[in-house]
Order: C-alpha cells, then structure tokens, then sequence
C-alpha cells in the first residue's frame, strides 16, 4: 500500500525534528507537522531558554552529525554544586560538589540556548532529502486503525504513514486523540525562568540551591551569562512574575547571593506551572508518544530533554531493528518493545525527582538534618559521588546506541 512518508511526526519544537533527523540515518523517511511558523523557529533574540544537555545527548547530537553545528554555542559543565539553605542565609555546611574531572568522557554535560539548537534542527532537516517540514500546520484530526496512520490538517489536506509519532508535548493532542489518558499532580510550585549576565566568571560551574519554597538552579551560559530556573510556590511566583525587571531582581538576589557579583537581567523572563504528568501508556496502535508527550517532570534536574532524547534514541533502535527483520514497523510487539524499554526508566526518574523535590522543599528541621548529612556522605565517598556523577551524565541504564555515541 502506497502512503506519503514511512513516518509522521507531530511537533517541530525540539523532539520532533530530532527524532526526524535520527529516522532519516536509519533510512526511514518522515514528515514533521509543526504548528509554528519558520520564522518563530529560526527567531535568533536571546529570549532566556537553554538545556542543560546531558554527556549521552551531547553523545547523539555527535553521532547524528549536530554538534559541530552548535559547539561553539555551548559552555560546557565543569562542576556541579548543590547545597541546601534558606535566602539570605547561605548555604548549610554538608553539600555535594561533582567536578567533571573525575570522569573519563569530559564534562558531565553542556548547557545550550535554545536558539542555536532549534536553528540548527531546522537547517539539518531542510538538507536531507528523507524529510519533509510542514511549518504552520495544525493537525486537527487522526486515524490508527486501519492499514495506514491517517493525519487530517486544518487546511484539509491529509496525510498517511506507516506509523503516528507525537512529539507535541506535554497538552498532546496526538495522545488526547488516541485516548491516552495522563496521570501526575501538580507541586503547587512556579518556574521563574531567565538568564542573567553577571560581574564575575562562573568557571562552568552549576549550581543548585535547595530552599524550603522550592529549588533555584543557576547555570552556566558562555560569556558571563547564566540560566536561571527558580521554583518557587504558587502564589509568591505570580506575585514575582508581575513585578518589573528591578523589583524581580531585588526578589531573586538573595536567592541568588554575591557570588557572581552584580547581575542584571539578559533576555526577557517567563514562567510556568509545574506538575508531574505522565501517559498512562507510552503506544497505541500504531502511534508512539515521545518527549513531553509521554512525560512530563519537575525541572530539578534539567532531565527534560534528555529523557526525549533517550526516547528518540530507543524508539529509532526499535524502529531500525524491526525494519532489519522484515517486521512491521508499527506492529504491536514492535511498539511494546519501546514502551517495555522507556517506560519504567521514565517513571522512576519522574518519581525520584518528585521525591527529591518532596524532601528539600521544606522547612522540617528533622528531614534538613537527614539531607544534609546524606549530601555530606555522598560527597565524601568517591564510589557514591561518581556514581551520582554519571547518573546526572546520562551513562546509567541500558543506553540506546545513539546515546552512547554510535550511529544506527
């Protein structure tokens, strides 16, 4: 049966084109739906995001031919310090410190805006003749269950595949169509998010601040500049997030501290609610969810965009070996496989973060005790602390091959 492409990707953000690119070196071909125009892609104004990338996608974006595009963009992540403490009252005596030093693959990961990345997804995928991206437009409705996947867009044109991927985060329609329901709550808890220039040089060094309202993560950015993640309860944040940029500086200094020296804002601030939300299942018939779509988790540990990359790197590998087999590439036994791969390594990274963020964002004396010396212990003991080290690198787990740097 003739269809337009092997692959249908709903969601031109980061997954999907990634993911697209990925396909593209196993032989399949794709189109990526993106409901954004070209133009808001390829906007270059610093407007505040960036990803803390971990070592294993740094890993991928190497095998799939993307990091020399961005490297010079990107600061890489010396060290990691994560302390506990109040605002304006410093740091508590017992805190982790992960230098990159200790590992054999270089530094734990790379910290990289989102313009550099997006622009260069985009400029990989108009120059590879297995992907076709269809900018400004919406899908609006979908079909799995006959012989094809079946897209309809909003201009009535429709499209068919062998198989229906969504990559349109975490309101996806693509799983709201297929009837995925999604499981989580919500933290009560803000994302204040920007990035700063400041006085004095960060030495790739990120930090992270626990305070009973919640974490400050401080990251670095090249050129004295850093990316700031501040989570914060629900109410205290929408009162920050409406203040000017002077009085929301005033409100994060002493979070923040004098370390850095002076800081003024770089970019424009935007915030978000947080919640934990994850699809109750990860594939229907002949549809897999990857990224946002399948999972949503507390920024804590700038996992986000890793645990899609992982996705992408697993669903590609099933993908890659089924085709070799002479299956069918959106059978149910091949799409249980990537499910059977992805989805307990999700949910438990999803419930660690939320147990993290459950322990620290609190004011009980007894539990700062127990942290406190559990950050002390594990980062007196070299077996633990390197441990940590490569977990927070991405090398744990049984790693897709592009996550550990080789192509499909």
């Amino acid at each position: 049966m003739t269809c337009d492409t092997d692959i249908l990707i709903v969601g031109g953000g980061l997954n999907g084109p990634t993911l697209a690119l990925a396909l593209a070196q196993s032989g399949f071909r794709s189109i990526v739906i993106d409901a954004n125009s070209r133009p808001q892609r390829e906007a270059d104004t610093f407007d505040g995001r960036a990803y803390a990338l971990a070592r294993a996608s740094q890993k991928m974006l190497a095998a799939l031919g993307l990091w020399d595009a961005v490297a010079k963009q990107a600061q890489a992540i010396s060290e990691i310090k994560a302390s506990d403490g109040h605002a304006g009252r410093g740091a508590a005596p017992h805190f982790l410190h992960f230098q990159a030093a200790e590992m054999e693959e270089g530094p734990m990961g790379y910290m990289l805006e989102d313009r550099y990345l997006r622009r260069a997804l985009i400029a990989a995928m108009e120059a590879n003749d297995k992907i076709t991206h269809l900018s400004d437009s919406m899908v609006v409705d979908q079909s799995t269950d006959g012989a094809l996947a079946e897209v309809t867009l909003a201009d009535g044109q429709r499209l068919q595949g062998r198989i229906l991927i969504g990559a349109d985060g975490r309101a996806s329609g693509v799983a709201a169509r297929a009837g995925i329901r999604r499981q989580g709550w919500d933290y009560g808890q803000t994302a204040l998010v920007c990035a700063v220039k400041h006085e004095l040089p960060h030495n790739g060094i990120a930090h992270q601040f626990f305070m009973p309202s919640g974490p400050l993560a401080i990251l670095p950015l090249p050129d004295n500049r850093c990316s700031i993640v501040w989570s914060e309860k629900t109410a205290r944040a929408a009162q920050i997030a409406r203040a000017n940029d002077a009085e929301f500086l005033k409100a994060l200094r002493p979070a923040f501290g004098d370390f850095l020296g002076e800081i003024e804002l770089a970019g424009v601030r935007f915030s978000y609610p947080l919640k934990l939300t994850l699809a109750e299942q990860f594939i229907a018939p002949r549809l897999a969810l990857v990224g946002d779509a399948a999972h949503g988790v507390h920024p804590i540990a700038g996992q986000g965009l890793n645990l899609g990359f992982r996705d992408i790197g697993a669903l590609t590998e099933v993908l890659h070996e089924a085709r070799l087999h002479g299956e069918d590439i959106a059978s149910e036994l091949v799409l249980e496989r990537y499910q059977q791969w992805r989805r307990f390594d999700t949910t438990a990274l999803a419930l660690g973060m939320d147990t993290v963020n459950r322990l620290f964002s609190n004011d009980n004396p007894a539990l700062r005790l127990i942290r406190d010396i559990g950050m002390g212990l594990v980062s007196a003991t070299p077996a633990l602390r390197r441990g940590f080290m490569r977990q927070a690198a991405g090398l744990t787990g049984d790693l897709p091959r592009l996550l550990q740097g080789e192509a499909l």
